[in-house]
Protein backbone atom coordinates (compact mmCIF):
# COMPACT_ATOMS: atom_id res chain seq x y z
CA UNK A 1 0.00 0.00 0.00
CA UNK A 2 1.52 3.31 -1.09
CA UNK A 3 1.39 6.62 0.67
CA UNK A 4 -1.26 9.04 -0.45
CA UNK A 5 -0.24 12.45 -1.72
CA UNK A 6 -0.91 15.39 0.52
CA UNK A 7 -1.73 18.88 -0.58
CA UNK A 8 1.36 21.07 -0.28
CA UNK A 9 0.10 24.15 1.53
CA UNK A 10 1.11 25.84 4.76
CA UNK A 11 0.06 23.91 7.86
CA UNK A 12 -2.03 26.25 10.00
CA UNK A 13 -1.86 24.36 13.30
CA UNK A 14 1.44 25.39 14.93
CA UNK A 15 2.00 22.06 16.72
CA UNK A 16 1.36 20.00 13.58
CA UNK A 17 3.57 22.36 11.59
CA UNK A 18 6.45 21.91 14.08
CA UNK A 19 6.10 18.11 14.09
CA UNK A 20 6.04 18.05 10.28
CA UNK A 21 9.06 20.36 10.14
CA UNK A 22 11.07 18.15 12.48
CA UNK A 23 10.27 14.94 10.59
CA UNK A 24 10.81 16.42 7.13
CA UNK A 25 14.02 18.17 8.18
CA UNK A 26 15.41 14.84 9.33
CA UNK A 27 14.23 13.18 6.10
CA UNK A 28 15.80 15.91 3.98
CA UNK A 29 19.12 15.60 5.80
CA UNK A 30 19.02 11.83 5.44
CA UNK A 31 18.39 12.16 1.68
CA UNK A 32 21.29 14.64 1.43
CA UNK A 33 23.53 12.17 3.27
CA UNK A 34 22.48 9.31 0.98
CA UNK A 35 23.05 11.41 -2.14
CA UNK A 36 26.50 12.43 -0.96
CA UNK A 37 27.54 8.84 -0.25
CA UNK A 38 25.95 7.16 -3.26
CA UNK A 39 26.96 9.77 -5.82
CA UNK A 40 30.21 11.02 -4.25
CA UNK A 41 29.11 14.66 -4.24
CA UNK A 42 29.44 17.55 -1.81
CA UNK A 43 26.26 18.85 -0.26
CA UNK A 44 25.55 21.88 1.91
CA UNK A 45 22.02 22.26 3.23
CA UNK A 46 20.96 25.40 5.11
CA UNK A 47 17.56 25.86 6.72
CA UNK A 48 16.30 28.99 8.47
CA UNK A 49 13.00 28.74 10.32
CA UNK A 50 10.50 31.59 10.56
CA UNK A 51 11.94 32.20 14.05
CA UNK A 52 15.36 32.67 12.44
CA UNK A 53 16.76 29.45 13.90
CA UNK A 54 19.50 27.90 11.75
CA UNK A 55 19.87 24.22 10.91
CA UNK A 56 22.62 22.99 8.63
CA UNK A 57 23.98 19.81 7.15
CA UNK A 58 27.15 19.40 5.15
CA UNK A 59 28.61 16.23 3.69
CA UNK A 60 32.05 17.59 4.56
CA UNK A 61 33.24 20.86 6.08
CA UNK A 62 30.47 23.48 5.66
CA UNK A 63 32.92 26.38 5.37
CA UNK A 64 34.85 24.66 2.57
CA UNK A 65 31.67 23.85 0.64
CA UNK A 66 30.40 27.43 1.01
CA UNK A 67 33.75 28.83 -0.09
CA UNK A 68 33.64 26.59 -3.14
CA UNK A 69 30.11 27.86 -3.80
CA UNK A 70 31.08 31.53 -3.57
CA UNK A 71 34.06 31.03 -5.88
CA UNK A 72 32.14 29.00 -8.47
CA UNK A 73 32.03 30.74 -11.86
CA UNK A 74 30.43 28.15 -14.16
CA UNK A 75 26.78 27.85 -15.21
CA UNK A 76 24.53 27.21 -12.23
CA UNK A 77 21.36 25.13 -12.16
CA UNK A 78 19.17 26.93 -9.65
CA UNK A 79 15.61 26.07 -8.64
CA UNK A 80 13.03 27.89 -6.51
CA UNK A 81 9.62 26.93 -5.12
CA UNK A 82 8.06 28.56 -8.17
CA UNK A 83 10.02 26.29 -10.55
CA UNK A 84 8.89 23.19 -8.68
CA UNK A 85 5.23 24.27 -8.63
CA UNK A 86 5.33 25.00 -12.38
CA UNK A 87 6.92 21.63 -13.07
CA UNK A 88 4.34 19.84 -10.91
CA UNK A 89 1.53 21.71 -12.67
CA UNK A 90 2.79 20.44 -16.02
CA UNK A 91 2.65 16.89 -14.65
CA UNK A 92 6.38 16.25 -14.34
CA UNK A 93 7.44 14.64 -11.07
CA UNK A 94 11.02 15.84 -10.95
CA UNK A 95 13.16 18.76 -12.01
CA UNK A 96 15.85 16.82 -13.82
CA UNK A 97 13.89 13.96 -15.35
CA UNK A 98 15.03 11.41 -12.77
CA UNK A 99 12.17 9.67 -11.05
CA UNK A 100 13.25 7.48 -8.15
CA UNK A 101 9.98 5.54 -8.32
CA UNK A 102 10.91 4.12 -11.76
CA UNK A 103 13.97 2.24 -10.49
CA UNK A 104 14.02 -1.25 -9.12
CA UNK A 105 16.74 -1.72 -6.56
CA UNK A 106 19.06 -4.65 -7.00
CA UNK A 107 19.82 -6.68 -3.88
CA UNK A 108 23.30 -5.10 -3.80
CA UNK A 109 21.91 -1.56 -3.99
CA UNK A 110 19.28 -2.42 -1.40
CA UNK A 111 22.06 -3.64 0.91
CA UNK A 112 24.00 -0.42 0.30
CA UNK A 113 20.96 1.63 1.32
CA UNK A 114 20.59 -0.51 4.44
CA UNK A 115 24.23 0.14 5.38
CA UNK A 116 23.80 3.85 4.74
CA UNK A 117 20.71 3.90 6.98
CA UNK A 118 22.61 2.12 9.76
CA UNK A 119 25.63 4.44 9.46
CA UNK A 120 23.42 7.53 9.36
CA UNK A 121 21.49 6.38 12.44
CA UNK A 122 24.79 5.81 14.27
CA UNK A 123 26.04 9.27 13.31
CA UNK A 124 22.77 10.96 14.31
CA UNK A 125 22.80 9.18 17.69
CA UNK A 126 26.26 10.53 18.41
CA UNK A 127 28.14 7.31 17.74
CA UNK A 128 31.59 7.31 16.27
CA UNK A 129 31.42 8.31 12.65
CA UNK A 130 33.87 6.51 10.48
CA UNK A 131 33.71 7.29 6.79
CA UNK A 132 32.88 3.94 5.23
CA UNK A 133 32.98 3.49 1.49
CA UNK A 134 29.67 1.71 1.16
CA UNK A 135 29.82 1.51 -2.62
CA UNK A 136 33.11 -0.35 -2.79
CA UNK A 137 32.52 -3.20 -0.38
Amino acid sequence: MGRKKIQITRINDERNRQVTFTKRKFGLMKKAYELSVLCDCEIALIIFTTNNKLYQYASSDMDKVLLKYTEYNENVVSQTNRDIVERETRGADSLDGDDDEDYTLTPRTDEQYRKIDMEYSRVMQGGSATRVSVLHQ
